[in-house]
């Protein structure tokens, strides 16, 4: 037995569980306590104001109705949230490029999970969970395989893909198969909404359990049943499952800690500073009303603008408004944690340091941040490939081609002179279109969708077009020559 620090208290995990098929396993339950104050930061100010003490303690001799009052001011910063965001769109600034993917599942990567979404869009979503976490899991699921009929495949009858969390992968085996790592069971976590009444809708938790080439999903509807019923099995057209995963900080097969961890916590402790700092703003540091000479006995006074007082010889009243110099030491802990957010959160990610410093210094934290966010890059792009190589299985297709993950997170344009370096070697024929295109490409110079393939095959037809309109107007010229017959038999 060993343990685990979650927010309050030890909590064992037991190295042997007997588990039914809804329970989550050993890995899970030691990731779990690391996602849940991420998750509540992703919920924003609301979130945390609903955990109330448990994230904003209450202090000692505090009445409940003081604490409730500052837990209603207290507004979490989004630096978590900011953060992640902008690691994600770093990733997916630009467009996946798919080379010798088949026309029917390029088609379908308009729409790659059937809610609208194409794979540009699906990209960010996974890299933001893929940061969130530590990795994500995306299973092709393709109904009519399930039936194992040959049902033409059509819009609403075709492969599409599901992203999972780590918190929906409950648990999994695997087992070598052929010299490679193969996941022989995986049990998935579902929720999904059916009608409930006339007008009513119930949620309802499922578990997909998923073997090489079978599926079962067992339920569990309150309204019908208080225990987990199969109500579905059956074979699927492949030999494997077909789920692949990206790590953003791997430690085991489907085991991983948040990138942003440290992030998450020092987020938390501005919360709570800011939540101090609001609080003792709005008690001590409004100006306060205080009377000099005038006896104890003597009733209430009120005083206003619109009012007067009649105070005893001697005797003074005025504002009195406190100095304020403790308040910038809570003023400059908060730029403090900001600085360190900033700081941790691209540097542990990015690997930039974002203080000043010379320019070759940025330049080498410039390499090993790229280094750093391309391995999160590199997994996505990894995990597209399987996912097409899935996809297409399930079309009976052949090949799948690949796909290239954006690698260039910040922006880096051409300067004009190496624009016309490339022209004229392309000019020499020392490079060829493609290659002249990809780095215009990749310099900003093109549009952000610019395809390469496309451009190649619609500058070839064009040409060969051109080449055509000549050719004709050749033999037109050849036969207006003397001695020529008007039309070639």
């Amino acid at each position: 037995m060993h343990f685990n620090l979650a927010a309050t208290e030890l909590k064992p995990v037991l190295s042997i569980q007997d588990l039914g098929v809804h329970d989550p396993g050993i890995a899970w339950q030691r990731m779990q306590l690391r996602w849940e104050l991420i998750e509540e930061l992703i919920g924003g100010t609301l979130q945390l104001q609903a955990a109330g003490r448990r994230y904003l303690p209450q202090e000692p001799k505090e009445s409940d109705e003081s604490y409730l009052a500052r837990l209603r001011r207290s507004v979490c910063p989004p630096y978590y949230q900011r953060l992640e965001q902008m690691l994600a769109g770093m990733i997916s600034r630009k467009p996946v490029r798919l080379d010798n993917v088949p026309d029917p599942v390029q088609e379908q990567m308009m729409d790659v999970d059937l809610q609208g979404n194409d794979l540009n869009v699906y990209l960010h979503s996974l890299a933001r969970t893929c940061l969130r976490y530590g990795h994500v899991g995306v299973l092709v699921d393709f109904p009519r395989g399930d039936e194992g009929d040959d049902t033409p495949v059509t819009d609403f009858n075709r492969p599409y893909w599901v992203s999972y969390s780590p918190r929906d992968i409950l648990g999994w085996r695997t087992d070598v198969v052929q010299g490679t790592q193969k996941l022989t069971q995986l049990r998935l976590l579902e929720r999904v909404i059916v009608p409930y009444g006339e007008y009513g809708e119930e949620v309802v938790e499922q578990v997909r359990v998923l073997t090489p080439g079978a599926f079962q999903l067992f339920r569990k509807q309150a309204s019908r049943s208080r225990d987990w019923e199969l109500i579905s099995e059956g074979q699927t057209t492949l030999d494997e499952i077909p789920f692949a995963v990206a790590y953003s900080n791997r430690i085991g097969i489907l085991e991983s800690t948040p990138p942003l961890e440290e992030v998450a916590h020092l987020n938390l402790q501005s919360y709570r500073v800011s939540s101090d700092l609001s609080n003792q703003l709005h008690i001590a540091a409004v100006p306060r009303f205080h009377l000099y000479g005038v006896p104890a006995e003597l009733d209430e006074i009120t005083a206003g603008p619109d009012s007067a007082m009649a105070l005893p010889v001697d005797s003074r009243a005025e504002f009195v408004e406190p100095q304020g110099t403790s308040y910038n030491f809570q003023f400059q802990q908060l730029d403090r944690i900001e600085r360190q957010i900033n700081q941790l959160g691209l540097a542990a990610v990015m690997g930039q340091n974002m203080t000043n410093q010379a320019a070759e210094a940025k330049a080498i934290d410039r390499s090993q941040g790229d280094a750093a966010l391309m391995t999160v890059a590199l997994g996505l792009q990894d995990l597209i490939d399987n996912c097409l190589r899935f996809h297409s299985a399930f079309l009976g297709l052949p090949n799948s081609g690949s796909s290239m993950v954006n690698n260039d997170f910040v922006a880096r344009t051409l300067e004009p002179g190496h624009v016309a370096e490339l022209i004229k070697l392309r000019l020499n024929g020392d490079i060829t279109q493609e290659t002249l295109l990809i780095q215009l490409a990749d310099g900003e110079w093109l549009y952000d969708d610019f395809n390469v393939d496309q451009e190649i095959e619609a500058t070839a037809a064009q040409q060969q077009s051109r080449l055509d309109a000549q050719a004709a107007q050749l033999d037109a010229n050849l036969q207006q020559l003397p001695g020529q017959p008007n039309q070639q038999p």
